[in-house]
């Protein structure tokens, strides 16, 4: 049967609360660094054999607004909610989360000539919680769901299938996904860490069952979820890749504070935190522990966005919303909140340094990326006394995140100052906060944009129309026909080079001559954690490699 929330199985619960969390292990040993100062790493260990056991608590910084991960835009489901689910691929821990590989499927699929038919077996072994086995009607129920989901329910990714005719089941064991044309991005859109594999039958009986409870084939069965506390889960015993897990259970505790995360940490009551801290907390954690503490940083495929509200006015003015982009002195904001918190790098609609990212010189050009800052002000401001709101005050929406929400905010708050606009800020919690972005209740925001890999498919499936695919990630709520037929062009480019400069084509229109939603500063990510943790290894994302499945807990040195 399935388990619902605070339910608890209370032998399970007395474990993992009387557990002394056994330390995990990262990679990466630091020695104390001074403040400010890069910590030094040491390599990573290997050719170590995985102990067995153990109790793995981690922290996660937000409570999850949903269990579904189909519904779900936030870290904050992902975290705690993964470890119970499987997928049909994903991307390899090992390789950085650049390779994708097979999970429940039983090899990579067989493509057609024409790259339009894509053949997928699956393992025979793979068993949901309630012992049932899985078969290619739950994964086509599965992604019926994501795809076309039922009335009533909503999948913020639907745009990122456009290309898929249909999916089917042709026995038991095989599934074939047929596209509409052929796209280069298919088998990384089906590796998603938020495609969880549910039960067909649990959605038949109730789509909407999986919003709150949880039933599925991963590595570990739910324990209890104690809303404010923590989500715990045990070893699932005929979980099919065998060892693992290597964990006896995890315990996420829910930690929204930075400094309660950093004792957390300090004391080893907690090991790890998955998402990333902030430079102060890396430094005060070296400086703490020393060679007991491992660190692992990356740039990030994440990115906070200014959105508009653009069916309230005078945000459905585009001279408005480029006025308040041309504000913004990204460049010099990102050396500096870079040095108190999670942002970095300046960069369009594609992670900075990324395979498809537009150079600096050509980023330049466009508004709200010009290096002389001045000339950008005095723009803005004519641009504000032309749409007749040259004392512009609105309420700025934002996440009770401390971690980068709130620098960020202040940072964008204080540039819009230089233009005589008034913002003021309003944080809420996640699942309000979303709700507000969602129904439009909310004048300005800062919204976000987060990925597991590096495609425009991915990251520009966030503009397309609100109407349309977009529905459930557009929180600007436009619709923009030139746009979507845009980005389905660059969809369908199979040219690498070619599909490129219509992504920035797509940059350029989308930020620059419509300022739809504008980027702010992207993300970089940075884990420190108890040495004792083994498996883990940073990813340019904070949302793949959360199963746990491969973690495991090294002695104390």
């Amino acid at each position: 049967m399935p388990q619902r929330i605070l339910m608890a199985f209370a032998a399970l619960s007395l474990i993992v609360s009387a557990c002394t969390p056994q330390q995990p292990a990262a990679p990466t040993a630091a020695p104390p660094t001074a403040a400010g100062a890069s910590p030094t790493q040491a390599p990573l260990p290997t050719g170590e054999t995985p102990r067995m056991g153990g109790v793995l608590t981690y922290i996660v910084s937000a409570a999850p607004p949903t269990f579904d991960g189909h519904q779900s835009t936030t870290f904050a489901t992902l975290m705690p909610v993964s470890p119970h689910y499987s997928l049909l691929y994903r991307l390899d821990p090992a390789d950085n989360v650049s390779k994708i590989i097979p999970d429940v499927a039983d090899g990579l699929p067989q493509v057609s000539s024409d790259k339009l038919t894509y053949t997928i077996k699956l393992k025979s072994n793979v068993k949901f919680h309630d012992g049932t086995t899985l078969t290619s009607a739950d994964v086509v129920a599965t992604y019926q769901k994501i795809m076309k989901p039922p009335e009533g329910v909503t999948s913020p990714r639907q745009g990122v299938y456009a290309a898929v005719e249909s999916v089917t089941a042709s026995d038991p064991s095989t599934v074939v996904f047929k596209l509409k044309f052929a796209a280069g991005s298919f088998l990384a859109s089906i590796a998603s860490p938020w495609n969880y594999l549910y039960s067909a039958a649990k959605l038949k009986e109730d789509p909407k069952f999986y919003v709150k409870n949880i039933m599925g084939t991963g590595p570990f069965t739910f324990i209890e979820y104690v809303p404010g506390s923590h989500w715990s889960g045990r070893k699932f015993a005929d979980y099919f890749d065998k060892p693992k897990p290597y964990l006896d259970a995890y315990r996420a505790v829910i930690i929204g504070d930075p400094a309660r995360q950093t004792a957390a940490i300090r004391s080893k009551q907690a090991l790890i935190e998955f998402r990333g801290f902030t430079p102060t907390q890396r430094d005060e954690l070296s400086r703490a522990l020393g060679q007991d503490l491992a660190i692992q940083e990356a740039s990030w495929v994440c990115v906070n966005y200014v959105a508009f509200n653009t069916t309230v006015k005078p945000f459905d003015d585009e001279r408005v919303r480029r006025a308040l982009t041309l504000a913004v002195d990204r460049w010099s904001g990102g050396e500096a909140l870079s040095k108190q918190t999670i942002v970095k790098a300046v960069g369009g609609l594609m992670r900075p340094g990324g395979p498809f990212a537009m150079s600096d010189a050509d980023l330049e050009k466009i508004p709200g990326f010009y290096r002389d800052n001045a000339k950008a002000v005095e723009e803005a401001k004519k641009l504000l006394a032309d749409a007749g709101v040259a004392d512009l005050t609105f309420k700025f929406h934002n996440r009770n995140i401390t971690t980068p929400y709130e620098p960020v905010a202040l940072f964008l708050i204080n540039e819009w100052k230089k233009i005589g606009v008034t913002a003021t800020h309003e944080v809420k919690e996640t699942a309000a906060y979303l709700a507000d972005l969602r129904n439009k209740n909310f004048e300005v925001g800062l919204d976000f944009n987060c990925d597991y890999f590096d495609e425009p498919d991915l990251q520009l499936s966030k503009f397309r129309s609100a109407s349309g695919l977009g529905k459930g990630l557009n929180f600007s709520h436009y619709d923009d026909p030139k746009l979507d037929g845009m980005i389905d062009a660059q969809a369908r480019e199979t040219d690498p080079e070619k599909r490129k400069q219509l992504v920035w084509e797509i940059e350029r229109y989308a930020m620059g001559e419509k300022a739809w939603m504008v980027p702010v500063i992207w993300w970089n990510r940075i884990i420190p954690y108890i040495a004792t943790v083994r498996g883990y290894r940073i990813g340019s994302n904070h949302y793949t490699t959360m199963d746990m499945a491969n973690i495991w807990i090294a002695e104390e040195r």
